[in-house]
């Protein structure tokens, strides 16, 4: 477990503190605002369930069945009927750091005061957070609306004590026995409450959260790849210039090339080339326009943290407790503005990748490489170099622009025509996540072959950036020769990728990237 420990409370949560729980096991603990704040509002559905007039969600059914009047009698075999008839998932499990985002970002909004909880019950998830049991959450049964119900129910069937979860340790167990050994007890629910921790956009949340956390690395790393190809094949740096990008002054495009200037600066590579006798007009557009693509995808990005930022900042359940007591149904559990941003995302990271793969080609074919060996082989016909992984990456791009197609121009009704237009954001989540990592392999496999590229250059030598990437990746994956075994090098260069540390190696050059 770490040992940072994350306020919840009404006011949002940010994205670090998102990312802190999801990934890095934090604690949380609810302020005592967020305690006080419950306390007021739970009076108020207290007081509504004493009523003889039915009051949505408190006394009556739901969905479609929302005309009938529950008797105080059956109302907590009503909450236990809920949370176990919602609990209706089915394919693999979620991964274990979506769960914890999921269950961390239900708890923000009961912390907001405006769902009616007891705050007994806002404890108790906290308290199944801290110690460190995920309850088993399925692939399938989202249709995100009204939110991620089937997802969030087998949540609040671990915190009922029933179903499976698995323990600090990853193992799977009966959830009864794992709250008792954590010295925990299963809740007791009131009126309300299977409802109020059922209908939140929580899910799709804590993916984009997660997507816009990765995505912000692997654009740093989609430049870095486009620098040391440009390197790689000789092309030119002056078409990064500040005064040419401020002619289109959009500002990841900015970002991107001032990134590209920076990685590029000092080669002697580029140096080169410099000269009167260079007869290269310009280059290919997947070098040239580098910084428009991995720009306008870090716009994209920007659009997505604006309208996840309102997201970490919404209370979403219904009906909902509101400052003045009043409790009413609405309408924000609809999860298009969240679904709509992690579909757009999935159309940049497609061709963010898709150009990548254009410019491994490139280094690969002799006929436009500018001097390199065929496939960058040892020798070439008994050795094929790298001519495998560029189909490997063409594999994953084509399934990158299967993968952008909207998942959330889909709707399915449900609940006899009660829930008749729904979001489908929970399948656009779990799609972007199979794009960020398709991304990520990509851009790995043209880092790989541009750094055998540089290599082959010699005894031209990189730039002091693009060098210290690939010294960096050189302690992982040896450098050129005859054919070898390929796939763990791939693999060695994706995590590397995939953690920062190329990149790392890279900004101790240059420093931060943008």
């Amino acid at each position: 477990m770490g040992d940072k420990s994350i306020l919840v409370g009404p006011e949002p949560l940010t994205f670090d503190q998102v990312v802190a729980v999801a990934r890095d096991e934090a604690r949380v603990t609810l302020t005592d605002e967020a305690l006080a704040a419950m306390a007021a509002s739970r009076a108020h559905i207290d007081e509504m369930a004493g009523r003889s007039t039915p009051v949505y969600g408190v006394s009556t059914g739901f969905g479609a069945l929302a005309t009938r009047h529950i008797a105080p009698e059956l109302r907590a075999k009503l909450q236990l009927n809920i949370v176990r008839s919602h609990a209706a998932g089915s394919g693999p499990e979620v991964e274990r750091e979506v769960v914890r985002a999921l269950m961390l970002l239900r708890l923000s909004t009961l912390a907001t005061g405006r769902t009616g909880v007891q705050p007994t019950t806002a404890q108790a998830l906290a308290a199944l957070l801290n110690a460190g049991l995920t309850p088993i959450v399925h692939e399938h049964g989202s249709l995100g609306c009204s939110g991620d119900l089937a997802p969030l129910a087998h949540v609040a069937l671990a915190l009922i004590g029933e179903g499976k979860v698995r323990d600090a340790k990853g193992e799977l167990r009966d959830t009864a026995e794992a709250l008792a050994e954590a010295g925990l007890a299963p809740v007791t629910l009131a009126e309300k409450e299977g409802l109020a921790l059922l209908n939140g956009t929580d899910g799709m949340l804590g993916m984009l959260v997660l997507a816009i956390r990765d995505l912000r690395e692997l654009f740093k790393a989609a430049d870095l790849a486009a620098a040391m190809t440009v390197e790689a094949l000789l092309g030119t740096d002056r078409v990064f210039a500040a005064d040419l990008q401020e002619l289109r002054p959009h500002p990841g495009q900015a970002a991107s090339a001032a990134n590209l200037r920076a990685l590029l600066a000092d080669s002697s590579i580029m140096e080169s080339h410099r000269g009167p006798d260079c007869t290269r007009v310009q280059d290919a557009y997947s070098l040239r326009c580098a910084p428009q693509v991995n720009g306008a995808a870090r716009d994209t990005l920007a659009h997505a943290e604006l309208v996840a930022g309102r997201e970490l900042a919404s209370a979403v359940d219904n009906p909902v407790v509101l400052p003045d007591g009043r409790v009413e149904s609405n309408g924000n559990f609809h999860g298009a503005p969240v679904a709509y941003v992690l579909d757009f995302l999935a159309i940049p990271v497609a061709d963010v990748a898709s150009m990548s793969e254009r410019r491994t080609d490139r280094m690969l074919d002799k006929a436009r490489s500018f001097g390199l060996p065929p496939f960058l082989a040892d020798d070439p016909g008994v050795d094929s170099g790298h001519m495998i992984a560029q189909y490997t990456q063409a594999a994953i791009v084509s399934e990158l622009k299967r993968l952008a197609a909207p998942a959330s121009a889909d709707s399915i009704p449900s609940s006899a025509m009660q829930e008749d237009h729904v979001s489908m954001g929970w399948n656009a989540a779990r799609k972007l996540r199979d794009a960020v990592n398709g991304l990520a392999q990509v851009v790995a496999i043209e880092i790989l072959t541009a750094a055998r590229a540089l290599d082959l250059r010699a005894p031209l030598r990189p730039g002091p950036a693009t060098g210290a990437v690939v010294a960096r990746l050189r302690e992982r994956v040896p450098g050129p020769g005859p054919d070898r075994y390929l796939a763990p090098e791939i693999a060695a260069a994706t995590e590397l990728v995939r953690d920062g540390s190329l990149v790392a190696a890279a900004e101790a050059v240059t420093g931060p990237l943008s």
